[in-house]
């Protein structure tokens, strides 16, 4: 850090504070460092969000408690903006010379690492290795550190120092107002997208934030993507102007940027209807609304409002109000969850303002009474969880509810999937889009992953009369996440349970699922979800699964040490209570033991790998190592678009979630297509295995032909000295080619992430020895050019 600039930015932006109170803030800012590089990151971002406690005596001997600030955000020109390329840091041993480092009033609040664009071996991911030396070698440097970048002049990523290297992300906007040109260099629209000063003092002071894990204390930096940040602040001018609420002091309009989809900028002042922010999911939408209620709580013009945070099921609501509390500190509050009506009138009449989590439940009135007012307070903001019409049932009366219940407050919208372009009740309520990121931008960006599609129903070798059959009177009766115990007995429901559910059917289902899965395995490590009907076929299914592998049956008290060493494990997670029969108690928990449970399904080395469901983990529910769902519940629409979306989270080398369909969802997929594209939304929410399994069968003939001429029979027959031969002299075959190396690389990558979206076809199978063979000798070319290449300084 450059500590005389510090001192003299520290002096100049708090002339009210004694010089001792000032040295001793520069004092705690220079000795922040404590046992982990993460906690100290988060020690200084909070000195440098909120500035730095100190204490000093007042004349009249009383202690007076304030903070010093390190940064002006509210004046751009008050702070000491320096860069320095190839700046020196002597640590211990070691002596670094980071490319670029950004400072602000003296701080190192970023580090941006450059490779040639003319050397091969000179990518993004090379100078992302070279930010690990740093963190491991000049440590201190990172302990002020907001942001990385990384970029080979045509490439440029941005990430946290928490981040692997698949969450450093593209930055494609300048302004917000639109994406750059494709023409245009990534590390330009970075650099002046983000470093343009008032939108990087934006950041650093509203899109930032820590979480961490209550059960491992593991601590996860995040930093808002474009989409986010440019959607957020759009939201937050949007809500300024529902609320009717005075724009006092605000710099929201200062941040040109505010990613409209395509309409006139706002609507009438005072109309309480902000508007919907559709981001696919996986995209990061719990993260938005978190950025979102941190920049409203603290916006001026709101004066102290209470968020309300609304959901429609406990459990999604307890998955939301964990997310938000994991993260509190950017919120400068604790948030609550309402435990009952009169709780929530309380809560929402508290002058000081706060952050509610309630559900849909507590605005429906007692027997035909109209909902009584539980607010009249105009600074009110209603945040919808998946503001959909079939979500909130808005026809039957829930809009009118909300009104009666708070006739002042405004609402806004986050989903994750379109909104059907009938429902004009859900804008009516909530008003148009802000903000559109749909499929195609977030797997171009590697925010989420594509989706693939396979049916299995021939495979289990049934008749006609035995298979299951959907219908639209059938997907009117199950449409919504719960079914009550009336439903249950209607006659449609439970004829197409029992087909579902035939132990005939079952054991078939079972067997496929089992040898599906295990080829997924070879070629992808992750786990799989799988979808049932019923809880009594979820029972069924996992002791059908049991049945054919012993060995992956779970710990009767779901103990992590007795299942270590397993190879997979499988468990039920569902409600239920004592009533139910004693076959089902072993997969009955309480709520902290499935929270602990999905702890442990998140963590891609536990032997936990399989889960079967009905209705749980199927929204809001965030496991990156998850490739694999298995669908065997009649679903559509949102709730189907929001299922199949679990499988795609970006994870290390992933290369696609796939959905497995043993009951016919095909057609209800078509439909969903047809309400995103009707909404303007780009790219397709599903691929067909067939397209990976013809881009695999055309990947593995280019590297045969690479390889033409040469004998790798061996590589199955031979002698494990025989099978090491061929490696070295594969080798030399693709290494007398013109650009073989590069060339054969290439290839082999595209042949594994096709190979692996469709491991268990019977294409796959046939080629499975040539693909191990391809990825051993891609693997001897890359560790050649690793002992080859130079330390990097």
């Amino acid at each position: 850090m450059l500590v005389g600039r510090l001192r003299e930015a520290i002096r100049r932006l708090n002339p009210a504070i004694p010089e001792e109170a000032r040295e001793e803030a520069l004092r705690k800012v220079l000795r922040v460092g404590t046992t982990s590089l993460t906690q100290t990151n988060r020690a200084f971002h909070r000195m440098l969000r909120d500035g730095v406690p100190v204490e000093y005596p007042r004349p009249d001997g009383s202690i007076a408690g304030d903070h010093v600030r390190l940064v002006d955000f509210d004046d751009v020109l008050a702070n000491d903006w320096f860069v320095v390329n190839q700046f020196t840091v002597i640590e211990g041993q070691h002596n670094r010379r980071p490319d670029i480092v950004v400072f602000v009033n003296g701080l190192p609040l970023c580090l941006i690492e450059l490779k040639n664009a003319a050397d091969e071996d000179a990518d993004i991911w090379a100078a992302y290795r070279q930010l690990q030396t740093y963190k491991a070698e000049i440590p201190t440097l990172l302990h002020y550190n907001a942001a990385l970048v990384v970029s080979d002049g045509l490439q440029a990523r941005m990430g946290s120092v928490t981040a692997n290297l698949e969450w450093f992300k593209v930055w494609r906007t300048i302004d917000g107002e639109g994406e750059a040109p494709k023409t245009a260099l990534e590390l330009e629209v970075l650099v002046r997208g983000v470093f343009e000063r008032r939108r990087f003092l934006d950041l650093l002071q509203h899109f930032i934030v820590f979480e961490e894990n209550p059960d491992t204390g593991a601590i996860h930096k995040i930093i808002a993507g474009y989409h986010q940040f440019h959607a957020v602040n759009a939201a937050v001018e949007e809500t300024v102007r529902a609320s009717g609420m005075s724009e006092i002091g605000s710099v929201v309009r200062e941040n040109a940027g505010t990613y409209w989809a395509g309409r006139q900028r706002g609507g009438k002042s005072g109309d309480r209807r902000a508007g919907v922010v559709w981001h696919t999911q996986g995209s990061g939408k719990s993260f938005s609304m978190l950025f979102f209620a941190a920049r409203v709580v603290r916006h001026p013009a709101m004066q102290n409002p209470t968020l309300v945070v609304l959901t429609d099921r406990n459990d999604l609501d307890d998955q939301l109000f964990g997310q938000f509390q994991r993260c509190a500190d950017i919120l400068g509050q604790t948030p609550v969850q309402a435990g009952g009506r009169e709780h929530l009138r309380e809560l929402l009449n508290r002058a000081s303002g706060g952050v509610v989590f309630t559900t849909i439940h507590k605005f429906m009135p007692d027997g035909g009474e109209r909902m009584p007012t539980l607010s009249e307070r105009r600074n009110i903001v209603v945040i919808a969880d998946e503001a959909h019409r079939s979500q909130y049932d808005l026809i039957d009366g829930l809009a009118r509810n909300l009104r009666d219940a708070l006739p002042n407050a405004s609402f806004i919208g986050f989903t994750g999937t379109p909104i059907e372009k009938t429902d004009a009740n859900t804008r009516a309520i909530f008003g148009d889009y802000i903000s559109i990121y749909d499929i195609q931008r977030a797997v171009a960006d590697g925010a989420t992953v594509p989706i693939y599609y396979e049916s299995r129903i021939s495979k289990l070798s049934l008749n006609a009369a035995a298979l299951p059959k959907l219908d639209a009177e059938f997907e009117e009766i199950t449409e919504g996440e719960e079914l009550t115990k009336k439903e249950k007995l209607k006659t449609k429901w439970a004829a197409l349970e029992a087909l579902v559910g035939d132990p005939k059917r079952i054991a078939l289902v079972a067997a496929d699922l089992v040898a599906h899965f295990e080829k997924r395995m070879e070629a992808m490590d992750g786990k799989a979800m799988i979808v049932c009907m019923s809880r009594r076929i979820c029972v069924d299914l996992y002791n059908a699964i049991i049945a054919l592998r012993p060995d992956w049956a779970s710990a009767t008290d779901d103990d992590a040490e007795s299942e270590k060493g397993k190879a997979c494990v499988v468990k039920v997670v569902m409600t239920g209570s004592a009533d139910d029969g004693p076959d089902w108690q072993p997969h009955i928990r309480s709520k902290d033991a499935r929270r602990k449970l999905a702890n442990r399904f998140k963590d891609s080395k536990d032997p936990f790998r399989i889960v079967i469901v009905r209705d749980m983990w199927l929204t809001g529910f965030d496991a990156p190592c998850l490739h694999t769902m298995y669908a065997d519940k009649p679903m559509q629409g949102h709730g189907l678009m929001q299922a199949i979306a679990r499988v795609n989270r970006v994870f290390r080398d992933k290369p696609g979630g796939l959905v497995v369909d043993y009951l016919g969802l095909a057609d209800q997929l078509k439909k969903a297509l047809v309400i995103y594209t009707e909404s303007g939304g780009q790219g397709d929410p599903t691929f067909d295995t067939a397209q990976a399994i013809a881009v695999m069968l055309e990947k593995h003939g280019i590297a045969c032909d690479l390889m033409h001429g040469f004998n790798w029979d061996k590589w199955t027959t031979g002698k494990p000295a025989e099978r090491l031969a061929l490696i070295p002299a594969g080798q030399e075959h693709i290494l007398q080619q013109d650009d073989g190396k590069k060339r054969w690389v290439q290839v082999v990558t595209e042949l594994s992430r096709a190979f692996a979206l469709c491991a268990a076809s019977d294409e796959a199978t046939e080629i499975r020895d040539d693909v191990s063979f391809f990825q051993a000798l891609q693997a001897a070319l890359n560790k050649q050019s690793s002992t080859n290449r130079k330390t990097p300084e």
